[in-house]
């Protein structure tokens, strides 16, 4: 039977950072269930950093990983994780256009939306440009996490599914598939899975759901896309952003219920998706060239879950982070690692109140 100081489970972008901040210091063990880490949402993400997403209590943790995603420490990577982007935010007449405070932003009149998206329809009249939206190189981030862990002495399992984990006085005696380990704390990094982690640690879940995100590439009738702004409908039913010469990513920006699982896009939702596509601008859609979907999870209040349990203080949750969980996972594990190890937060995290998060929060 072996033996770690902190057992994280799940191995998504939420246990890959905080595994990250925590290796140098302490041994750690990243466990996930699938053959590959970050496979159902991390690896599905739309990848943007989007200052306002998430609402006012998201920002801080989004701005403050900013720097690092710009310029990350050596020991992580040589070059940075953004790629400038820029947004529109559209809106019909009588439709509320407004960015979270501090966000940098310009108005945009019909004009100037005509300019940036020829074709666009007559009844978009209103709009915003959010020049410091930014695409992330996810799956450089993540891979550079988990290299880290490993090259501070941690261990990345695969195929490692939680069985059970039961507290036994000073440490948590877990099965992961065949394999028996001990540990001190257990991370609940779990995405989807959060709550029934917690209940096979004999923790009380917290209302933590998935819900099925729909993205789909289209091809359409139009060149010139490769570098087109991420276009967002004010009234949230919408956005895309361009991908190649001739093709974008879209999404319906739907929430459906669903289970935990591997997660596949509906025709139906495909549909309403290229049907509101059709209501923007008049590109001809020539074909779908690929579908997917991925989970989103979410606390009760929509906010992240960041800290230690209030009833069993050696489980920690880092769950909930909903569609934001990669433009903030630099800040959350810096705020993550912190609160296990006990020491004061980063100076990155000034803005950011650890309040926010407890999962106290609950009750």
């Amino acid at each position: 039977m072996s033996s770690t100081d902190i057992l994280i489970i799940g191995g998504g972008i939420a246990g890959a950072s905080l595994g990250a901040e925590l290796a140098p210091h302490r041994q750690v063990v990243v466990a996930e269930a699938e053959d590959q880490p970050g496979y159902h949402a991390t690896g599905r993400s739309a990848a943007f950093w989007h200052e306002g997403y998430g609402g006012a209590q998201v920002a801080p943790l989004t701005r403050a990983s900013r720097p690092f995603l710009e310029a990350p420490p050596a020991d992580i990577a040589e070059r940075g994780f953004l790629t400038p982007r820029g947004a529109i935010h559209i809106a019909r007449a009588g439709e509320a256009l407004a960015l979270v405070p501090g966000v940098e932003a310009r108005s945009l009149d019909r004009a100037a939306l005509e300019a940036r998206l020829p074709g666009l329809r007559a009844e978009w009249v209103q709009g915003m440009e959010e020049p410091g939206l930014s695409d992330i190189d996810v799956a450089a981030l993540h891979g550079a996490y988990l290299a880290r862990v490993r090259r501070h002495g941690g261990a990345v399992m695969t195929r490692a599914p939680l069985s059970r984990a039961e507290w036994r006085g000073d440490h948590w005696l877990v099965t992961l598939g065949g394999e028996e380990l001990t540990a001190s704390v257990l991370v609940n990094a779990a995405g989807a899975w959060a709550d029934a982690v917690a209940a096979s640690a004999g923790v009380q879940p917290l209302g933590i759901v998935p819900k099925r995100r729909t993205m789909v590439q289209l091809r359409v009738g139009q060149s010139g896309l490769a570098r087109l702004p991420l276009v967002v409908g004010a009234d949230g039913s919408f956005y895309f952003k361009g991908e190649g010469d001739r093709s974008i990513w879209l999404s319906p920006h739907d929430e459906i219920d669903c289970d935990a699982c591997d997660a596949a896009p509906e025709e139906l939702d495909i549909a309403v998706a290229i049907d509101r596509f059709q209501q923007v601008v008049d590109w001809p859609v020539e074909r779908v060239e690929r579908s997917w979907a991925g989970l989103r999870t979410f606390a009760p209040d929509r906010l992240p879950v960041i800290g230690f349990d209030s009833r069993q203080p050696a489980f920690f949750w880092c769950a909930g982070q909903g569609g934001f969980g990669i433009q903030t996972a630099p800040a959350a594990a810096k705020l993550g690692k912190a609160l296990i190890l006990g020491e004061e937060p980063d100076p990155s995290l000034a803005g950011v109140d650890p309040e926010l998060y407890d999962p106290a929060r609950f009750g």
